[in-house]
């Protein structure tokens, strides 16, 4: 006979939600914007920052589309080795259809979140991915990843989180609301997306 999953409590959320509150907080200021014109013209007599600079934005400059967004979100993927398939949210279609079609993660496997976007006109500093996970309509969690500080260019840039465990335990599995913001210093709103995943005892359950 089949045990029926438990469900947690709101009292049991809560208090997930307070273990996981404690964050890091960090006094950063943002550096003055400035465009690629203005960066490619700075100190161009100083030959060791020509090719920091040449290392950051490349050696020719890049011919982006003027009506384009300077940052593009294309992909989101769970990177995890014991998936019988790819993970994978194609950014750039329909994100409402995200929520009727969660993934499906195994208890307790390990995995990495990646995210791949496009820089096309200007340096953008100070990149962050942030992802705030709900269940049963309360926030559980909230973690916020540096992506860091990336220039132009032709190529997808691809950018992983740390390890993660995926949650386990018959409280643990179920249906998790995940809230997806890239941002920037500048609190520019790149994308946000919403998201469902659902923990399972196994992939194929």
């Amino acid at each position: 006979m089949k045990m029926a999953e438990q469900e947690p409590t709101s009292e049991q959320l809560v208090a997930i939600a307070a273990e996981n509150e404690e964050e890091d907080r960090v006094n950063y200021r943002p550096p003055a914007q400035k465009t690629l014109q203005e960066i490619q013209e700075l100190d161009k007599h100083d030959e060791s920052l020509r090719k920091y600079k040449e290392a950051l934005l490349g050696a020719s400059p890049v011919a982006a589309d003027p009506a384009a967004p300077n940052v593009v979100v294309t992909r989101l993927t769970l990177v995890c080795e014991t998936a019988p398939g790819p993970l994978t949210l194609d950014l750039k279609g329909d994100l409402e259809s995200f929520r009727k079609n969660p993934f499906v993660l195994k208890e307790g496997v390990e995995y990495r979140i990646k995210i791949s976007f496009k820089v096309n006109k200007e340096i953008v500093s100070g990149l962050k991915y942030v992802q705030m996970t709900y269940r049963k309509g309360i926030r559980i969690d909230k973690t916020d990843y540096m992506v860091g500080s990336y220039g132009p260019r032709p190529d997808e840039y691809d950018f992983l989180t740390t390890l993660e465990e995926a949650p386990k335990g018959m409280l643990a599995r179920g249906t998790y609301n995940i809230k997806s913001f890239f941002t920037d210093d500048d609190k520019h709103d790149h994308l946000s997306w919403d998201w469902d995943l659902n923990i399972k005892k196994d992939w194929t359950e």
